[in-house]
């Protein structure tokens, strides 16, 4: 396991990841921190937890919107699209428990 300092909205996380995963996982945090970062800055959503919840449901807004006919995931079957769904949750439950142990 490989350990990852990152900051979310100003706060610090200590995070783990498999090697090979770093960009990756960088990439997750630089545009989870954007989002929320521009929810706190607008002054419509106050409190981190509110702000998590809906950058979250802006993200999954903007995932399914990909599924457009005319989107990526456009020749997957929804089973498909959920089966990928899943495989991103096992990976971010695999990084949030590696996080658990470090505190």
């Amino acid at each position: 396991m490989i350990h990852l300092d990152v900051h979310i909205m100003g706060q610090s996380y200590r995070l783990a990841c498999r090697d090979g995963e770093q960009r990756t996982l960088r990439e997750a945090v630089s545009y989870l921190d954007g989002k929320m970062c521009q929810l706190r800055d607008s002054g419509k959503v106050k409190g981190t937890d509110r702000i998590a919840v809906m950058a979250a449901l802006s993200v999954a807004a903007e995932f399914l919107s990909v599924k457009s006919p005319q989107g990526p995931l456009s020749d997957m079957s929804i089973l498909e699209v959920k089966q990928k769904l899943e495989s991103m949750h096992t990976v971010l439950d695999r990084v949030l428990a590696g996080q658990e142990n470090l505190t």
